[in-house]
């Protein structure tokens, strides 16, 4: 998985983050190669989302892989999960594009990026062309993506729980377990009362997608340096937040003895760079607003993260 929403700051030479350059070249973006992308991404997010349709996709008769390949069915069930995971991806993405432009700041479009396996895609990244000016920037252009991409969930969580089946059959072979966060916990609790602890949610494809529109969320949430969290963390706490960056990644590294996934992302972590980049304004505080805004999105998180988000039982 990508850096999702994650921003690329292009310093020009002698430039430090936070420098305000006189310089703006001009940038054209290529629209062929978003729009080629996103379409590259649209296919292979429908081919391996159809699987997540499982039982409820009613392909459970269908022996033959070709066969199946073949349905056109199969396709329109791949879309209930393409469809949302895209526009939860996008509106996190846009919430960031459009930030930048509220203040002035240079920025592509969104870059969608496929992959062969998985669900498709490694996410959607978009880059800033230039230094972001200020701890008030900051905070705006990191907190704006999870914000958004979170609400965008919810409505598609809410349905995907509520079409999702449950039953209380034991599975008597292997499967995956989806890790639940706080919020999918509370709708599934909410929309199926009834939910014991003994019962098994098969989710449909549309539920698979807020899911992991919220890992996504919560992964661009961890507080290191070029994540959205690191912006976020940065602009809210200055130095403190440089001074406690690496016992913080000490703490994803022990997670990876619960799930192998955070070994990867402590990897990710190190290599865009653990400590945020000094700022010239580093002890000036946030204004009321931006703080409160700051504390919304650690909520998010919280309500987000799942310390073992994908485990196989044999």
């Amino acid at each position: 998985m990508s850096d999702n929403g994650n921003e690329f700051f292009e310093l020009g030479p002698g430039e430090s983050f936070g420098a305000v350059s006189s310089h703006r070249p001009s940038y054209r973006p290529r629209w062929w190669l978003h729009i080629l992308l996103f379409l590259v991404t649209l296919f292979t997010t429908t081919f391996f989302g159809a699987f997540f349709a499982g039982d409820t996709g009613g392909f459970a008769g269908v022996r033959s892989l070709t066969a199946l390949l073949l349905m056109p069915r199969f396709y329109l069930e791949g879309l209930k999960f393409s469809i949302p995971l895209l526009v939860i991806l996008l509106s996190h993405e846009m919430g960031h594009y459009v930030t930048c432009l509220r203040h002035g700041l240079r920025a592509t479009p969104p870059f969608f990026i496929p992959a062969p396996f998985g669900i498709g895609t490694f996410g959607a990244i978009i880059r800033i062309k230039e230094p972001i000016g200020d701890k008030q920037q900051l905070l705006d252009v990191g907190a704006a993506g999870p914000i958004a991409g979170f609400l965008v969930s919810l409505p598609f969580l809410v349905y995907g729980i509520a079409a999702s089946r449950v039953t209380e059959m034991p599975v008597t072979h292997g499967f995956i377990v989806f890790g639940e966060p706080l919020i999918f916990t509370f709708f599934s609790h909410l929309v199926h009362p009834g939910l014991t602890g003994n019962a098994n949610l098969i989710m449909h494809p549309m539920a698979s997608a807020a899911w992991f529109g919220l890992l996504v969320t919560a992964l661009n949430l961890l507080p290191f340096a070029q994540l959205d969290g690191g912006h976020i963390a940065y602009a809210m706490f200055g130095k403190w937040h440089r001074k406690l960056a690496w016992p913080l990644l000490l703490v994803l590294f022990g997670l990876g003895f619960v799930w192998i996934g955070w070994w990867l992302w402590t990897i990710i972590a190190v290599v865009l760079g653990v400590r945020h980049p000094r700022m010239w304004d580093e002890d000036v505080p946030l204004d009321p607003r931006r703080r409160k805004i700051g504390w919304i999105c650690f909520l998010i998180f919280v309500l987000c993260f799942m310390p073992n988000p994908i485990h196989f039982v044999p």
